[in-house]
């Protein structure tokens, strides 16, 4: 059956990729939520003053791939104790959250959350990634979707200060072939 996760995590051209080569993805959508501005376009949003976060949406057969499943690798592409933006990407609209449509996503993601302040593997720090409901998805522009396909220089050059993060943190991806977030 599918489903829809919403995530936002900084600059949604470095969450497409990660997501949509995993096996059960549908879809990876870059757009806009969390605001009240409708029809937002990327200036409005990049000019942080329609309260919207640049987003993904994702749609994926959870018999496929589950929602915590989801939720492991959407917590390796961000800096999940850093409220003010992602990365080089600062302000409002590059803030990480979860955005939920159910009572289940909820709990699967106030529990993933839980976990990963437990595991100690970002020391003492808070874990500060809001959990809050589903509003209106709104997609970007055409130019913005795809665009680690579109523009692959450009891209490798954002997205590389997110890995080179990620296997600091999480150093076991490093040496298994399971990793979710780099391609072997």
């Amino acid at each position: 059956m599918n489903e829809k996760a919403i995530f936002a995590g900084g600059c949604f051209w470095c969450m497409v990729e990660p997501f949509e080569t995993r096996p059960g993805i549908i879809s990876v959508l870059s757009g806009f939520t969390g605001g009240d501005k409708e029809f937002p376009t990327y200036d409005e949003v990049s000019g942080h003053w329609t309260g919207h976060v640049e987003a993904v949406q994702i749609e994926f057969d959870n018999e496929i791939v589950s929602y915590s499943d989801l939720l492991e690798l959407y917590w390796q592409l961000i800096d999940p104790t850093d409220a003010n933006g992602q990365f080089y990407d600062r302000g409002d609209s590059y803030r990480p959250v979860i955005f939920v449509s159910s009572s289940e996503q909820a709990a699967l993601a106030e529990k993933s959350k839980k976990a990963l302040q437990a595991s100690g593997r970002f020391g003492t720090l808070e874990i500060i990634v809001p959990i809050k409901e589903a509003t209106t998805f709104w997609p970007a522009e055409e130019y913005h979707q795809d665009f680690y396909k579109k523009n692959p220089v450009r891209y490798a050059a954002v997205h590389k200060i997110r890995e080179k993060f990620a296997k600091k943190v999480w150093p076991e991806f490093n040496k298994k072939s399971k990793s979710l977030f780099w391609k072997k």
